[in-house]
């Protein structure tokens, strides 16, 4: 199989890495919420809305592709911020195995 190759110049969006926490509520229980891991540059394609039923209201879910540059500590479960959107991360793959690129499969989600 060849190399991945992806054109610096196309990871032109500021993404907001984040993982899930829980944050205290101040009279002993937890809420969640996010903590940001790190603002990275990346590539953000849309690939597909698939209309749906979430609570009785009507959806269309969009799914995306984000390609980054390699990070060890990137895992499903946690999620991209991008300009008011949320993208939560259901897949992590290196495209070649060379650990210079990271293909995010996501789901857009309310932020």
């Amino acid at each position: 199989m060849g190399a991945f190759v992806v054109d610096p110049g196309r990871l032109n969006a500021r993404l907001d890495l984040e993982t899930p926490t829980e944050i205290s509520d101040g009279q002993g229980g937890v809420s969640e919420g996010w903590e940001l891991v790190a603002s990275v540059w990346g590539r953000v394609e849309p690939l597909r809305a698939r209309p749906g039923e979430e609570a009785g209201a009507a959806t269309a879910p969009v799914s995306h592709r984000v390609t980054i540059r390699y990070r060890d500590d990137v895992r499903h479960a946690m999620r991209f911020a991008h300009r008011g959107r949320s993208l939560l991360i259901l897949a992590v793959r290196d495209p070649d195995e060379t650990r210079r690129y990271l293909i995010c499969d996501c789901r857009e989600t309310r932020p």
